[in-house]
C-alpha cells in the first residue's frame, strides 16, 4: 500500500530544480515540490508527501487528522516512514 505522510516545509534547497527538504515524523529529507510550484509554497508550509514528490498543500489541522489516521494503520504506515526515512534525491 502506498501513502501519502504529511510533511513540513523546512527550506528550500534549490528553488531552480524545486526541491525543498521537509520534516517527516521528526525525519529531514529532500523532496520534489514541483508537482506544487503554482501554489506559493513557504517554510512553515504542510504538503502530502509521497514517493519522495510534494502532492498537494495540506494546513495544519489536515495534516494532524491525516496523521492521526495513518499512524493507527500499523504497519502500512511503519512501512511508509521506513521508505521515506530510507529514500533521497540525488
Amino acid at each position: 500500500m502506498c501513502l501519502g505522510i504529511p510533511g513540513q516545509v523546512v527550506a528550500f534547497t534549490d528553488a531552480g530544480q524545486d526541491l525543498a527538504k521537509v520534516s517527516v515524523n521528526g525525519v529531514q529529507r529532500v523532496i520534489s515540490v514541483r508537482l506544487l510550484a503554482d501554489q506559493g509554497l513557504t517554510e512553515g508550509d504542510w504538503v502530502l508527501v509521497h514517493v519522495g514528490f510534494a502532492m498537494a498543500k495540506i494546513d495544519e489541522v489536515e495534516a494532524q487528522l491525516t496523521l492521526d489516521q495513518v499512524k493507527k494503520m500499523g504497519s502500512d504506515y511503519t512501512n511508509e516512514i521506513d521508505a521515506f526515512n530510507s529514500s533521497q534525491i540525488a
